[in-house]
């Protein structure tokens, strides 16, 4: 038997445009007159299926609808103004005829669509960190130059605190203690054991929140825990390699019993810098804010220039040498990535 063809990108990207040209056709088959809607009421965007989104009404029931072709963009968590037909059509219930400002979006940026708006009005994002895979303070670094690009309040989650032991208390202690130094908020949880649970669904209970961080820190496992009757697929952690994978295909906001929202997504959970400036990233790194724009020369790279503030401030032990160290190597991946040319030229 002949082996298949490998198609090539050009030919992705055809058949993803006449796929989404089926769906615009099949779409406008539904067409509402205005006497066969209800009244306009506001609602919240509870998942987005291409041309069609599930929307959650004040009565909490939630219809799946039509978007009118003035929408450009339409993510989960958006406040939408819709309204309701009096009889579905091929199983749609409705239309959404606005979209309300939003408090705050998340993107990420994507290859052939640039930066990409992936969820909206969004509160918290706890950065998922853990013991097994090994604690790597570069990608807490990371998450946290994207979150403040956003604007939305970070808070770091410290799972798996039941693997704590004599060979890596110390030191992941100490990683933490500078981030709680910054100004940062460092909570600690553990499925196992239940330790920190209670905490932190009252940290979730009045917020739009998101989980991020590596694969196999325990992200599913822990909305798992936060909504037993979810039914979210875990996998479990291979103990030989300490590698996990998410298998959430599809952006959805859950409500938590006790208060607050969740949305979870994989474009959500794990997501580049790439598409970012050397600029934007030292203003991820709050504590340095001080020292920006005081450097010797205007062109700074921030590495062994002469006359670098960053570097005077860390010799002078107002910054901590590891979070200037982490600094650099994002810069530095940021020359090396040849993607981020094609979004900051």
């Amino acid at each position: 038997m002949a082996k298949a063809k490998k198609i090539t990108k050009g030919q992705a990207r055809q058949i993803k445009a006449n796929q989404s040209k089926k769906l615009r056709k099949s779409t406008e088959k539904v067409q509402w007159q205005d006497d066969q809607l209800g009244l306009a009421e506001t609602g919240t965007v509870i998942s987005r299926f291409g041309q069609h989104a599930d929307v959650e009404g004040n009565d909490g029931e939630i219809c799946r609808c039509n978007l009118r072709r003035s929408i450009s963009s339409l993510v989960c968590g958006d406040k939408v103004l819709w309204r309701k037909g009096k009889e579905s059509q091929h199983s749609i219930s409705g239309v959404i005829e606005a979209v309300h400002e939003r408090d705050s979006v998340l993107s990420r940026p994507d290859v052939y669509d640039g930066v990409k708006p992936i969820a909206a009005n969004i509160s918290q994002i706890l950065i998922v960190s853990s013991v097994l895979p090994a604690f790597n303070a570069d990608i807490i670094d990371r998450y946290l130059v994207a979150a403040e690009q956003t604007g939305i309040t970070p808070v770091i989650l410290m799972n798996k605190i039941d693997l704590l032991d004599d060979s890596n208390r110390e030191i992941i202690e100490k990683q933490l203690s500078i981030y709680r130094d910054i100004g940062y908020h460092v909570t600690y949880v553990s499925n196992e054991t239940g330790a920190g649970i209670a905490e932190l669904k009252k940290q979730l209970s009045q917020h739009t929140s998101v989980f991020v961080g590596q694969s196999g820190v325990g992200k599913s496992t822990l909305t798992n825990t936060l909504m037993p009757d979810l039914g979210v697929v875990t996998k479990v952690v291979s103990e030989n390699s300490g590698l996990g994978q998410h298998t959430t295909t599809v952006a959805r906001l859950y409500h938590f019993e006790d208060g607050g929202d969740l949305i979870d997504s994989p474009g959500i959970r794990e997501f580049g810098l790439w598409h970012l400036s050397p600029e934007q990233v030292s203003n991820g790194f709050t504590e340095f804010n001080d020292y920006l724009g005081t450097c010797k020369f205007r062109d700074c790279k921030h590495q062994t220039d002469p006359g670098c503030a960053l570097v005077a401030a860390k010799d002078a032990g107002k910054i901590h040498p590891e979070r200037l160290a982490s600094f650099q190597r994002i810069l530095a991946s940021l020359g090396d990535n040849t993607l981020t040319t094609r979004f900051n030229n």
